[in-house]
C-alpha cells in the first residue's frame, strides 16, 4: 500500500497504524502519531485502519528549553 510518512512516499505491507509503525522501524519508539491530520492515541493504533494514500505523521518528543 502507498502512504505518505512525514511527507515522503512509502510502500508498506500493513493494514493498521501499529503494523505500519513496526514496518517503518518505530516498534519500540516513543512517538506521537497523526493520520490524515487527526491525532491517534497509542492505545488506538492497533485498531486504526490504513487506506491507500493516507498521510501519516510520526513525531518524536524533543528535549531542551
Amino acid at each position: 500500500m502507498h502512504i505518505l510518512v512525514n511527507g515522503a512516499a512509502h510502500d508498506v505491507c500493513a493494514t493498521t497504524l501499529a503494523q505500519a509503525l513496526d514496518a517503518l522501524g518505530y516498534r519500540r519508539a516513543i512517538v506521537a502519531t497523526a493520520l490524515n491530520g487527526a491525532f491517534v492515541p497509542t492505545d488506538h493504533r492497533d485498531t486504526t485502519a490504513l487506506a491507500e494514500g493516507d498521510a501519516l505523521e510520526i513525531l518524536a518528543p524533543m528535549q531542551g528549553g
